[in-house]
């Protein structure tokens, strides 16, 4: 069309012109579905990116939901060819048509049905962050056709999507559009009312806008008798069809039942046969190719008369034929449900309604069909462009004429029917926390049609006139409306109720997730919870009784087919098919069996089941694991018919039957072969035979396929037979057991894939259930452990999956446990691991404090003034006053383990301060587990201890390495485990470790964690030393309550005196611990349910006091923050600012100083964000503003919790989980993690208690109740990280065989729980245990023996990667360290990476610049650099930004990543970086690569290879300065643009001239440049380059001691020394200027000498100027001389290089003649 009609000019401006929400009330036939797609323009043109192109569909989409799957079709079928040359996507997704997530990420349009949007968001927490990825966040238009349906059955679905939108819009303050579309409606204004339109967007248009006038015809039959009033009907019908087929028109009859559509038609067949008039009714066109397409048989034996039928029961393919039939002119009759008038737009001159009576299945009988279907119904009549009028006639009894006659001409308005779907609508918003409490649920009412029409018509609804005089907004209505469905859902278990508060179950997540009715849901509760054993056909006669399939109607004429069906069943159903739900059994096992059905109403029947049954028995699965039920007997059952319902196959039949049908993951897989059919799938007949054979797939795969094809007497299928079933996933499962206590062991399952992999039939994963299980004989069940999905990628099928969890050892210890692995896609395809559970010797009870009545020490007892001056308070408290004599006044050990906020550090000061008094010279090291608890330290002490008391106190971490002459003056240091270990390396030559007298380890409890190791052997190689220097150390511990503190103590030297172990209880603030369990399965949907629970917490337990909220990932802070910002404004009080304790002019302040912009927007509202990926300028302003009590609500990472002391009043975890990168899926954060957060709960000085709430998955729950404060014993991991330490003692020759390796091992900590819980470490121990019992001689040897095997295992590593070598000393072999491995020591790298570089460089002898950045990338330091959720994806589009090629087939690589983070790092575009964390992991990885590639130079120097050392050195340049060689080196000054450097460069300036420059040239040739630079700038450009180092070489010949004077002359053979002595002509910076932003580090040279023309590196020199001159020195000998001649020259060049600056190098060519 080129123009719109009048109904929608009026509409467009409101339409196409305004975002506002839109009602377009209209006759049918108006063109309301072109004033829908004006609002898709809209949108459309809204949503484009500022080059003008349609936003991308994951982030742009719009919903139109229609009524009917019919219409729904339409609308694609049009807006499909519409929108087309847009570039939009429109996809139908009702029950026939389903999209796949990925495929639901490429839609614009999504074309639905009301029940399917309710299901799709239903996942959504309607408090989502604008960083929610769920569908609603993407939803910016939603259109409602036919939205007078609201007082129809489907209604209340409608409401439901509405009010959900519009609290969504409220909470999160996100706009969607919603667009209402109707036939005229009587009551139009409430419908915009609910809809929040506004008045002038609001069109509602009468009969007179109807673009064809409509002639009405009404006629009441007074006959009683129904068999002759129906005949009547049928005579009056036809006389009313054959006057307008005589015109030349068609006629459509509506009847109300799926039969009645035949029987009609039929009828009316037959009384024009009678009459003669048949011939009026036949078209003479043949659309034969049309009618051969239809499957019907009715509809066959119909066609050829003129008439057909029409019903949604028909197949779709048949329904789609008769409406081409009838639109092409070949059937001029059309019997058929009111379905086609809501659905296709299949208009005809005359509509008839046979009568008015429809049978409603709920309430068992007949009723009077709504005047909105009569209305709907006339709207058919007329065909636009083709009629000028439009006939509707209405045939029903005399009774009721009058009754509709005053209905149609007087409408009635539409009223709500949500009180009949109340429960299930209320439990859904419940289920997604989007109601907590009963006022939620009573204002959530406020958001429906149902509250609209009780305020305008109270009278409907029960509600008398002097109740809403009193109570105008119907709060007491609204709370006896909540009241009694709450009550119904808490009987059925789909909710708690508890003093108002509503906390949703499992049970209730479930019945919303899959949509199931609440009273099904009950049910199925109540069974299978009751019986613990059922047998198929009890689980059939079960989900038969769903409510879901009630309208479903037992008919007679079925009867025979169903009986035949029933035959071939495997499964007797109970009842047969004379009953619903035996009909439903058998329909779902004829569906599963693929059991051809003939019958039309069967077959509509069949797709009705099949529908709804993969949800329905996926719900039955998922309720026997819930905690109310437990049923684990009947689980794997189950889930065994889901999978049946999903592949239709029957567990009874054989594997192989999956690949004879279209595979359900790539159905268009075809490849035909032999014994293939078309499709490339297996024939059945070949798989029959392989059942008779009863070969099993166990039997297959130990056959070869030539065996195979023997057996099957076909040679040729023999091949075909293997290839398939190695197609069938197999796992191979092996299970380590550790037990932790004696309640609790920790299973490793090991799980390697070993099948041959294919996309067609396996995609991209395979997904598992892994379940832990015993059968509990005195119950007479089974009973599950633990249970999680596994997942396997197929990135990841070569690797070996680790699963790794906890689970409680029961009381009656079970013989036998068994680990299931199941298949979530495979019929029939499990596997298992049968184990007992080893025994423990870890049974003994820690020791543990008593805390004594003592009066608190003041601080005067110290008698020191100075260091009494440094506390704020007067008296030390219970804790520090019991263990003060010990540690202030004895020399003793001494290992503190206390509740968190208990005051150890000043524990810690106390025993520093004894050093001070009685060691003045002494060194004091502070070991910190986390650089954040370093930096607390440091702040804190650089204050107190450095500048009160004038101790000189030096940070020495990854971000700070002082100079040695520093930390020989150090009184403190403050410093990391892996830090102080590579330091202490080296101590025979280090005199300030030499010196220390105290070592505090913080956080010693962390010994079992990843960094454990290097605890352990920093304290065991200390003690060594104190051994080897005779200077005592004294050893402080300080943790949280052990459970085995005694061994701790014992391996840190301590006795009976300084072991302190006080229990959680005696915390100074006492700590009310509340556990909530979520039963969300995915993480990430689990995290947004948590946020309206986190904001009822916070108002319940904290309303006006400090909040810390910990989450595991930084952009979970993000996301919690700004829907608790959402959630602010939804509640009652509407008070966006609650949280916010500072004026607007002090925010407006604080907002400027904040470069984040989602912290600004949380700071507004008073909530802080805190993460390492903000800046260190932002987090200062949060943490000022927390402490401060400015801001109530801090939401930070884990790590805070160690770091900064931030108490609160009420900490929430908010997950226990975190992505672990390296695994790739989330994992339980440990225990001692949760404790510290916990710590943080309780300000001393102002409360009396603290709170803290856990939010943890449901299934973990009892887990935690039961072990968050029982303490498990503390074990060592060194043995797994042992290869690395263990080559850095053979390099300090403190390990010089394998005898001296076992001794150094008594010195650590797992030596000590080794003997303590050897089950733990060696799988075998308890094997051991268990045969020699009474022989404590044999597992001794045992336990030495296993040392032997790690020590064994170790020394095999090294040797491989060339770091030891072995030589005879005796009667045994000497270890000695190779310079391979000195080098892995000295520059603290693993064995893995020098051995890389090693073969790296032998494998090519020149490395590119590029090589070198890709093999620092490959090294084994970055395996562990965090790859999290979806960052897989980033790096793909981070790729195509990277000049240097990578490899993306494993995008998930931490090595890729790293790759691409150092080539955004030299080639500048760190701005680019797709997220925050992205920058934090950058500065990380910068950390590492200085020690990295100097390790990689010495490789190359030990190598001799001069091209690799050059290229080497170049890129640590320019990892310094992040540029790259082809940049110029000018870019090192501020200030210089491109424009400036070209200039530079044409007037021949380098940077190596302009250092050399007097500051006045420097001044002039700066100001020079254009565009000009101002005076500030050009100052501080000079006194940048007036930083740089001027280099002076001097390079000098010795030769046999000798000076010689150039030119050189040497004797073959003789001795050669160069010394090469380097001095500054001026006073650089002490500290270099570099790029990194965590790092500082001293300026040094590296001095090469090499000889070019063989590419040969003679040595390499690291050289630092500590004074103004240094010097390196090369000796060599002279070579021979050429044979005959006289004199042979050789040419060698000195290279001076920066480790630092591009661009200042020098090099000086020697060319010496040998005589």
């Amino acid at each position: 069309t080129t123009h719109l009609n009048t109904v929608q000019s009026i509409v467009f401006n409101k339409a196409f012109g305004s975002t506002s929400n839109l009602l377009v009330s209209a006759p049918t036939g108006a063109g309301k579905t072109n004033v829908a797609m004006l609002t898709i323009l809209q949108a459309i043109e809204a949503n484009r990116d500022a080059f003008g192109a349609v936003l991308s569909p994951k982030e742009f989409k719009m919903v139109y939901i229609a009524p009917m799957k019919a219409l729904v079709a339409e609308v694609v079928e049009k807006f499909s060819s519409r929108l087309a040359p847009l570039g939009i996507e429109v996809k139908e997704m009702t029950g026939d048509m389903q999209l796949t997530r990925q495929e639901l990420e490429r839609v614009h349009l999504i074309v639905t049905v009301p029940e399917k949007f309710d299901i799709l968001t239903r996942n959504t927490a309607t408090g989502a962050g604008r960083e929610d990825s769920s569908l609603m966040s993407k939803v910016a238009l939603i259109i409602i056709d036919e939205v007078h349906l609201l007082n129809d059955d489907r209604g209340p679905v409608i409401e439901s999507i509405v009010a959900r939108a519009k609290r969504y819009m409220e909470t999160s303050g996100a706009f969607i559009r919603l667009v209402a579309i109707s036939a005229t409606l009587p009551n139009w204004t409430d419908v915009a009312q609910f809809f929040h339109v506004p008045a002038d967007h609001a069109f509602h248009f009468d009969s007179s806008y109807r673009p064809i006038p409509l002639q009405q015809t009404f006629i009441g039959v007074a006959e009683k008798d129904p068999q002759r009033r129906l005949h009547r009907m049928n005579e009056l019908c036809y006389e009313k069809i054959k006057a307008a087929i005589s015109s030349g028109h068609q006629a459509m009859v509506f009847v109300h039942s799926r039969g009645d559509t035949y029987t009609a038609a039929k009828a009316l067949m037959e009384i024009a046969s009678a009459k003669g008039d048949l011939e009026r009714f036949l078209d003479h066109e043949n659309r034969a190719d049309i009618v051969r397409r239809i499957r019907s048989p009715q509809v066959l034996e119909l066609v050829p008369s003129g008439f057909a039928m029409h019903h949604a029961g028909m197949l779709r393919s048949d329904r789609s034929n008769v409406e081409r039939l009838f639109m092409t002119g070949c059937i001029k009759v059309l019997c058929c449900t009111a379905t086609l008038a809501w659905g296709v737009n299949l208009p005809a001159r005359t509509v008839v309604i046979r009568g008015s009576s429809i049978f409603d299945s709920k309430h068992g009988g007949f009723r009077d069909i709504d005047v909105l279907d009569i209305l709907q119904v006339f709207g058919r009549a007329g065909r636009p462009q083709f009629d000028d009028l439009g006939h509707a006639v209405l045939i029903t009894s005399h009774d009721k004429l009058d009754s509709y006659l005053m209905k149609i001409n007087n409408q009635i308005p539409i009223e709500s029917k949500m009180l009949d779907n109340m429960c299930n609508a209320l439990n859904a918003e419940i289920a997604m926390n989007n109601i907590a409490d009963i006022n939620d649920a009573i204002d959530y009412l406020g958001y429906t049609y149902l509250f609209v029409r009780m305020a305008r018509s109270p009278h409907v609804y029960g509600i008398k006139p002097e109740e809403l005089l009193h109570d105008p907004h119907l709060i007491a209505k609204r709370r006896d409306i909540v009241t009694s469905a709450v009550k119904k859902l808490d009987a059925n278990k789909l909710l708690r109720l508890s003093n108002q508060q509503l906390a949703p179950t499992a049970i209730g997540r479930i019945a919303a997730r899959y949509y199931i009715d609440y009273e099904t849901t009950g049910k199925f509760v109540e069974l299978l919870a009751a019986r613990k054993e059922m047998t198929d056909a009890e689980l059939l006669e079960l989900f038969g009784t769903a409510e879901e399939f009630a309208q479903l109607k037992v008919r007679e004429e079925e009867q025979q087919e169903l009986g035949d069906i029933a035959e071939s069943c495997p499964v007797r159903v109970r009842g047969g098919p004379e009953h619903t739900h035996g009909k439903v059994g058998l329909l779902l096992q004829a569906y599963i069996n693929r059991i051809a059905v003939s019958s039309s109403s069967l077959v509509s029947d069949l797709n009705f089941v099949q529908q709804s049954a993969s949800r329905v028995m996926r719900a039955m699965f998922e309720i026997t694991l819930t905690e109310n039920v437990q049923n684990f007997d009947v689980a794997p059952r189950l889930l065994e018919w889901c999978k049946m319902i999903d592949r239709r196959l029957s567990v009874e039949r054989h594997i192989l039957h999956h690949f004879c049908s279209p595979s359900t993951i790539d159905p268009h897989h075809s490849r035909m072969a032999a014994f293939q059919d078309v499709r490339g799938l297996l024939k059945h007949e070949l798989v029959h035979k392989i059942e008779h054979r009863r070969l099993d797939l166990d039997r297959i795969h130990d056959m070869t396929a030539g065996e195979l094809g023997n057996v099957l007497s076909l040679p040729a299928a023999g091949k075909v037979v293997f290839d398939y079933a190695r197609r069938i996933p197999s796992l191979n499962i092996d299970v380590k057991l550790q037990p932790i206590a004696m309640t609790i062991v920790r299973i490793t399952a090991t799980i390697t894939a070993d099948f041959k992999w294919t996309d067609t039939w396996s995609g991209v994963a395979e997904p598992f259930k892994v379940w832990v299980e015993y059968w509990d004989a005195e119950g007479g069940c089974t009973q599950r452990l633990h249970s999680e999905d596994f997942t396997l990628l197929k990135k990841d099928r070569s690797e070996q999956q680790s699963l790794s969890f906890a689970v409680p050892v029961p009381d009656n210890k079970a013989l036998q446990y068994t680990l299931k692995v199941v298949s979530d896609r495979w019929v029939g395809l499990s596997f298992e691991k049968t184990f007992t559970l080893p025994r423990s010797n870890t049974s003994r009870i820690g020791h543990k404090t008593t805390l004594l009545p003592l009066t608190p020490l003041p601080v005067t007892a110290l008698n020191h003034s100075a260091y009494e001056s440094l506390f704020r308070f007067p008296t030390f408290n219970p804790i520090q006053s019991q263990v003060f004599h010990a540690v202030y006044h004895t020399d003793n050990n001494i290992l503190l383990g206390a509740p968190t906020g208990s005051g150890k550090t000043i524990v810690a000061e106390l025993a520093m301060f004894r050093v001070f008094s009685r060691n003045p010279k002494a060194l004091v090291v502070y070991v910190s587990p986390l650089k954040a608890l370093a930096r607390e330290r440091m702040k804190d002490w650089s204050e107190r201890i450095d500048r009160q008391l004038g101790k000189k106190v030096h940070e020495l971490t990854g971000d700070f390495t002082p100079d040695i002459s520093i930390l020989d003056k150090a009184d403190v240091v403050v410093t990391t485990p892996e830090k102080w270990d590579g330091i202490s390396r080296q101590w025979q030559h280090r005199d300030y470790v030499q010196r220390v007298s105290l070592v505090v380890i913080d956080e010693i409890h962390l010994l079992g964690q990843d960094r454990g190791p290097v605890l352990e052997v920093i304290v065991s190689r200390m003690r060594y030393i104190s051994t080897q220097t005779d200077n005592a150390i004294r050893f402080v511990g300080l943790s949280t309550a052990l459970a085995n503190a005694e061994d701790i103590a014992d391996w840190l030297g301590i006795g009976t005196v300084g072991l302190f172990n006080f229990p959680s209880e005696v915390r100074p603030v006492p700590c009310i611990t509340h556990i909530d369990g979520f039963s969300e399965k995915h993480y990430c949907p689990r995290m947004a349910t948590m946020n309206k629970p986190c904001y009822q917490r916070i108002k319940e337990l904290s309303p006006d006091r400090p909040v810390l909220i910990f989450v595991s990932s930084r952009r979970q802070t993000r996301i919690t923050a700004l829907d608790l910002v959402g959630l602010c404004g939804s509640d009652d009080e509407r008070n966006f600012f609650r949280f916010r304790w500072m004026s607007d002019e002090e925010y407006n302040y604080h907002r400027a100083r904040v470069r984040d912009e989602s912290l600004q927007k949380a700071l507004e509202h008073g909530i802080g964000i805190h993460h390492a990926g903000l800046s260190e300028k932002d987090r200062k302003v949060v943490e000022e503003l927390f402490t401060d009590k400015k801001i109530q609500i801090l939401v930070t990472t884990a790590t805070l919790a160690w770091g900064v002391n931030f108490p609160a009043h009420l900490v929430i975890i908010k997950g226990t989980e975190y992505y672990d990168g390296k695994l790739k899926r989330y994992v339980d954060m440990p225990i001692t993690d949760i404790l510290q957060m916990i710590g943080r709960a309780g300000r001393p000085q102002f409360d009396t208690s603290g709170q803290a709430c856990i939010f943890v998955h449901q299934p973990k729950k009892s887990f935690y109740k039961k072990f968050l404060h029982e303490p498990f014993p503390v074990e060592s991991s060194l043995a797994d990280h042992l290869t690395d330490h263990l080559n850095a003692e053979i390099a300090a020759g403190t390990v010089t065989s394998k005898a001296s390796a076992l001794e150094y091992l008594r010195w650590t900590y797992f030596f000590r729980r080794l003997w303590a819980n050897s089950a733990y470490y060696d799988p075998q121990a308890s094997i051991e245990m268990e045969k020699h019992r009474n022989d404590p001689r044999a597992l001794r040897q045992h336990v030495f023996d296993y040392l032997e095997r790690i020590v064994e295992g170790c020394l095999s590593n090294l040797t491989n990667a060339g770091c030891v070598s072995f030589a005879e000393d005796g009667t045994e072999l000497r270890i000695e360290a190779t310079r391979l491995g000195r080098t892995a020591s000295l520059h603290y790298l693993k064995h893995e990476t020098v051995s890389l570089f090693q073969r790296s460089m032998r494998r090519k002898e020149r490395l590119g610049w590029a090589d070198v950045l890709k093999l620092l990338c490959d090294c084994a330091e970055y395996s562990e650099l965090p790859v999290r959720h979806n960052e897989d994806k980033l790096n793909f589009d981070l790729a195509e930004l990277c000049p240097l090629d990578a490899d993306l087939s494993a995008a998930d690589s931490p090595h890729l990543k790293a790759f691409l983070l150092v080539q955004a790092h030299v080639f500048n575009f760190c701005e680019l970086l797709p997220i925050s964390d992205y920058n934090t992991d950058l500065a990380d990885l910068l950390d590492q690569s200085l020690r990295i590639m100097q390790g990689m130079s010495d490789v190359a120097a030990e190598e001799g290879h001069l091209t690799s050392s050059l290229n080497i050195i170049l890129a640590l340049q320019c990892l310094m300065q992040a540029t790259t060689p082809a940049r110029s080196s000018l870019y090192t000054f501020p200030h210089l643009r491109q424009e400036h450097i070209r200039q530079l460069d044409a007037g021949g300036i380098s940077l190596a001239k302009m250092v050399e420059m007097e500051q006045k040239q420097q001044r002039e040739a700066l100001q020079t440049l254009r565009p000009g630079l101002t005076s500030e700038q050009v100052t501080d450009a000079c006194k940048g380059i007036g930083q740089l180092p001027r280099l002076r070489v001097h390079v000098e010949l010795f030769c046999e001691g000798q000076l010689s004077r150039p030119p050189y002359h040497v004797s073959p053979d003789s001795s050669l020394e160069i010394k090469v002595r380097l001095e500054y002509a001026n006073r650089p910076t002490k500290m270099a200027l570099t790029a990194l932003s965590k790092q500082s580090k001293t300026h040094s040279w590296m001095v090469l000498l090499g000889d070019e023309e063989v590419d040969e590196l003679i040595g390499l020199k690291r050289v630092s100027l500590r004074g103004k001159t240094s010097s390196a020195v090369f000796k060599f000998s002279a070579p021979e001389a050429d044979e005959g001649a006289s004199q042979t020259q050789f040419q060698l060049t000195i290279y001076v290089l920066s480790d630092t600056y591009v661009g200042l190098d020098q090099t000086v060519p020697l060319s010496i003649h040998v005589c």
